[in-house]
This record gives C-alpha cells, sequence and structure tokens, in this order.
C-alpha cells in the first residue's frame, strides 16, 4: 500500500465547500416528487409535517456525531473509517463497500434523469436520451478529471442557484391566496396497520430525500480547516435542507390541498401549473435541471473518495490511491465513472436504489455505535469536537437508526434480503483480499 507523497490528497477545500456539497449532495428532485406519494399514504397534513420534521432530527442529531468522528478522524472515504477503526477490518470493509455501492448508483440515476428533463424542454431531442446522459457522464469526468478546484467551483455555484430556485418557489406558493387552506382532519387511527405501514414508507422515501447529509466527511482529508469546518457545515448545512423540506411541503399544502397532491406524480409540477399556468411545467423542469446537475457533481466526488480510501486500505487494487496533478483521484474516478456508465447502459437500477436508505441507515448506525466504542477503547485519541449531550445523543440516534431498521424491513423485506446476499457474499471476498495483502 502506497503512501508516498504522490498519492496524498491535496489540502484545497474549505467551509464554502463543504456547505455546497452538503447541499448539493442532499437536495435532489426528490423533494419535487415526494410529497404527492407521502401525502396518499399519510394523508394528514400535521402528520406528513412531523415526518419531515422527524427525518430532518434524525440527521441532526447523525450530524452531531459525525462532527466528531469526522474531525477525530478527517481520512478519505467517510463512514468506513471509524467503523473499521472501533470495529476490525470486515466490519469496515462492509460498511466501506455498502457506502460505495449506495454512492455510485446515483450518478448514472442523475444523467438519465437530466437527459429525461432536457427532452421534456426539447422534445426533438428525445430519440437521444442515453446519447445524453452518456455526455452528460463524460463532461462531468472531464471537469473533474482537471482538478478538485474545478469540481468546487461547479459545486459552489450550482448549490447557490438551487438554493435561490427552491427559496423563489416557496415564496411564489406563499404568496399565491387563489385557494382557501382546507380544514385539517384529524385523524385518530395512527396505530392501525394501513397507517403505520404508510408511515415507515415515508420516512423511508424521507430518509432517502435527506440521503447526502454527510457528504461533507467524505472531503475531510482535502479540507483545509477539518476541526472548524466540519461541525460548522454539518450543522448549518443540515439545517438549511431541513428548513427548504419542510417550507416546500407547507407552501405546496398552502396551494393544493393534501388530498389533490395525494394523487400526484410530480407534486412539484401540478402546484406550478396552479401559480404559473402552462409554463408552470416548464419552471419546475428547469428547477429539476439545476437540482440535478449540483447534485450530480456532488454525486461525481463521492464514490471515488470512497474508492481512495478503501484502496489505501488494501481493500481494492493498490492503484485507487493514484492522484493527478489537480488533486483527484484518477483511477477511482475513472473506476466509479465506468460503473456509471455500465448503469447507464443496461439502466435498470431503480431497484438498486430502491435500498439505497436502507444501506444508509446501517452505514450510519454502525458509524454511531463506533463513536460510543472509540470512547471507551481510544479514550485519547486527539478529539477537535465532541458531541452535544454525548452519550444521549448519540444513543437517541442508534435507537431511531435501529427502530427506522426494524420499519424497513417490515415495509420493504425485498431490500433486507439483496442487502442479507451481499452481506454473505462479502465474507469470502474480504478473506481473499486479506490473503492477497498478506503477500
Amino acid at each position: 500500500m502506497s503512501d508516498s507523497t504522490k498519492n496524498q490528497l491535496k489540502k484545497s477545500l474549505g467551509l464554502s465547500f463543504n456547505i455546497a456539497v452538503l447541499i448539493g449532495g442532499t437536495i435532489g428532485v426528490g423533494i419535487l416528487r415526494t410529497p404527492g406519494t407521502i401525502a396518499e399514504m399519510l394523508n394528514n397534513y400535521w402528520l406528513i409535517i412531523a415526518s419531515w420534521l422527524f427525518g430532518g432530527f434524525y440527521v441532526l442529531l447523525g450530524a452531531n456525531s459525525y462532527a466528531e468522528l469526522a474531525t477525530m478522524l478527517p481520512k478519505a472515504g467517510g463512514s468506513y473509517n471509524y467503523i473499521k477503526r472501533a470495529f476490525g477490518e470486515y466490519a469496515g470493509f462492509l460498511s466501506g463497500w455498502f457506502d460505495y455501492i449506495t454512492n455510485v448508483i446515483p450518478p448514472a440515476f442523475y444523467c438519465i434523469v437530466i437527459s429525461e428533463y432536457l427532452i421534456i424542454l426539447f422534445p426533438a431531442l428525445a430519440s437521444y436520451s442515453t446519447v445524453i446522459a452518456i455526455s452528460l457522464l463524460t463532461a462531468f469526468v472531464l471537469i473533474h478529471l482537471s482538478g478538485v478546484k474545478n469540481g468546487s467551483v461547479i459545486q459552489q455555484i450550482t448549490s447557490l442557484l438551487k438554493v435561490i430556485c427552491f427559496v423563489a418557489l416557496v415564496v411564489a406558493c406563499f404568496m399565491y391566496s387563489g385557494v382557501e387552506v382546507p380544514a385539517i382532519q384529524t385523524d385518530n387511527s395512527f396505530f392501525q396497520i394501513g397507517l403505520l405501514f404508510g408511515f415507515f414508507k415515508s420516512l423511508q422515501l424521507i430518509i432517502g430525500t435527506y440521503n447526502g447529509w454527510n457528504s461533507v466527511c467524505f472531503f475531510a482529508e482535502e479540507n483545509d480547516d477539518p476541526s472548524k469546518n466540519i461541525p460548522k457545515s454539518l450543522y448549518s448545512g443540515v439545517l438549511l435542507v431541513m428548513s427548504i423540506y419542510v417550507l416546500v411541503n407547507a407552501a405546496f399544502f398552502h396551494v393544493l390541498p393534501v388530498e389533490t397532491l395525494a394523487k400526484s406524480n410530480l407534486a412539484a409540477a401540478d402546484v406550478a401549473k396552479i401559480l404559473f399556468g402552462e409554463n408552470g411545467a416548464v419552471i419546475v423542469t428547469v428547477i429539476s435541471i439545476f437540482s440535478l446537475i449540483s447534485i450530480l457533481n456532488a454525486f461525481m466526488m463521492i464514490p471515488p473518495r470512497i474508492l481512495y480510501g478503501l484502496s489505501r486500505d488494501g481493500f481494492f487494487i493498490e492503484k485507487g490511491t493514484q492522484i493527478n496533478k489537480g488533486g483527484t483521484p484518477i483511477v477511482a474516478l475513472l473506476v466509479s465513472s465506468f460503473v456509471s456508465l455500465f448503469l447507464i447502459c443496461i439502466g435498470s437500477f431503480e431497484v438498486l436504489f430502491s435500498f439505497a436508505a436502507f444501506i444508509s441507515i446501517i452505514v450510519w448506525g454502525l458509524a454511531y455505535f463506533s463513536l460510543l466504542k472509540l470512547r471507551t477503547s481510544e479514550p485519547n485519541l486527539p478529539r477537535p469536537y465532541r458531541s452535544y449531550w454525548y452519550p444521549w445523543s448519540t444513543i437517541i440516534a442508534i435507537i431511531a437508526s435501529i427502530a427506522l431498521l426494524a420499519g424497513f424491513i417490515y415495509s420493504d423485506p425485498k431490500s433486507f434480503i439483496i442487502i442479507v446476499g451481499i452481506t454473505a457474499v462479502s465474507y469470502p471476498l474480504f478473506l481473499v483480499l486479506r490473503k492477497k495483502n498478506k503477500k
């Protein structure tokens, strides 16, 4: 395993990049699509808002624990570094590859969805969907091959444009007064099996929409002052995302009643049609493209950092640690891009995408456990930041993760079976790699 300075990541990223990558890596088209699906499952205004707040508070508790972990072990690859340090090599190997799978699927998905939205704007391009998706992927690979700085600048610009678009949409909704806000019907049937199932399915969608909140941790090694920047960006970024999500939901329900939105596949488009007439669909399409370009840029940067970290620890090829002049882990970027290219060509990764939230909960839960373990097993490790209200905040995050995992197993048993299958295959693979490394 090479540790030469040639293969060291450059410390060239700061606080503004951290906040931009958190917002860019979290807010996608999920928030424009999911309110309708969730309204159908829960059909109660306050329960819907409460679910988004619950998801936000769960992520905020996570940010509190991750702020300590990422400043204590500021290494490329994020979560798996903490899990490996606390629970050993196999736990690190499994969580690292779980995290990689979760983060390598989105770029292909986003390239395809952007191409679909461009076709809505320019119908003449209808037969070139795959070509547009591959061209987008190629363009972003070239941008990131040119260096970390360019990727960072694009992230900051696109994230700012995204926030402006969402704020404008929220303001437009609240300025609209054409529809009376319907009376909230109280629903006492919360513990009915149907509503309980809907609540957990909704939370799975909501956690999926919050996915990416810990993006900054993948870049800890490249940060010019991780001790200060990581906690600041985690808290401010998560609070900003949470505020946007709750406001978007409240704004949509201000324009359309819950019952109407419940039948909507793309809630934002239906709301925008009422606000802006037939041009509404175009406005939402443009907001969606901005959202997706920002999130695509973030996810072009995340999987290579995980693969770089895995390579450095002998869990992937040694060449995976190669860094170019611009500070990009070049082999890790190319390998991840080939995976994305393959997924674009087969185009059937929705099944994989559905258990991203599932895998994320497992990885986050293990990371919270690793914080408890490292506090007792390595009390003298330098900790530039200590999480608030420890250990209770971490214990609550663990309990919430276990409850969410149980709920996800109940509402999505197919994904759970796939995860069990991946875990079963992973141990023999780990043994082969360990044997090879020893040689």
